[in-house]
């Protein structure tokens, strides 16, 4: 029953704040300031609604550093939600241009001004990485991307791919980790979800990198993120019993 309240309400709410959203967009197109607006809107709303009680913690140092690249772990679509509080002005995603196709959140989310490849097309998809830092430098925004490269699903943090890391050295732009506790135990069916913890760890910078560094800086970043996540995740723990 509570499945199905959830279900129905987030439906209703999601189309209503896509349409609102899509309308307001048409006004300011591709304006990246949009992103950071819709998903801070989208966390306010769907996160009480879930029951999930967020504590976010940003660094003070990303407001002036300019481009940055963003790196988060991904177990599911609750990242996504509960990471929304985090996210910074001028921040995008880069999605697959099917996306925009999408009943409701498509149009919203190109409109916001989120990068879109053709990752069906092969040859495309090999200037993903040209077309990405182009728009950077152009626009003068952050990137956010989940180094996984998939939902790890409860499997533990999942290797990471390279193509967060050569987007950031080749951009001469810090890396910053954003690492998210347990959000695999979040049930849909009972009406508390307790605590997930969000934390934004200190700059990494890469301008003196070269392309022959990716490896150090990806084992860097996973040794940092890995031993932060885990620390999240027993502080996100015994807030929860402390509740219970």
């Amino acid at each position: 029953m509570i499945f199905l309240f959830r279900l129905i309400v987030v439906v209703i709410l999601g189309i209503l704040v896509c349409i609102v959203g899509t309308i307001f967009c048409l006004f300011n197109p591709r304006n990246p300031n949009n992103v950071a607006r819709f998903a801070h809107i989208f966390s306010s709303i769907l996160t009480p609604l879930f029951g999930i009680k967020v504590i976010t913690r940003e660094s003070e140092t990303v407001k002036d550093l300019g481009s940055v690249v963003y790196i988060a772990n991904h177990q599911n679509n609750f990242d996504i939600l509960v990471g929304g509080d985090v996210f910074q002005k001028r921040t995008v995603t880069v999605g697959k241009k099917s996306l925009a196709w999408i009943p409701f959140f498509g149009q919203l989310y190109y409109l916001t001004g989120n990068i879109l490849i053709d990752r069906d097309n092969k040859s495309k998809a090999r200037n993903t990485l040209s077309q990405v830092i182009n728009e950077m430098d152009k626009k003068g925004i952050s990137i956010w991307m989940f180094p996984e490269g998939t939902r790890s699903r409860g499997r533990g943090l999942l290797p990471f791919k390279t193509g967060a890391f050569r987007t950031a050295i080749a951009a001469g732009v810090p890396i910053v980790p954003i690492c998210i506790s347990n959000t695999n135990n979040i049930k849909l069916n009972r009406w508390n979800n307790g605590f997930v913890v969000v934390e934004m760890l200190e700059p990494i910078e890469t301008k003196d990198l070269t392309k022959e560094d990716v490896k150090i800086v990806i084992d860097q970043c996973y040794q940092l993120m890995s031993q932060k996540i885990a620390q999240l995740d027993d502080e996100a723990q015994c807030l929860n019993h402390q509740k219970s």
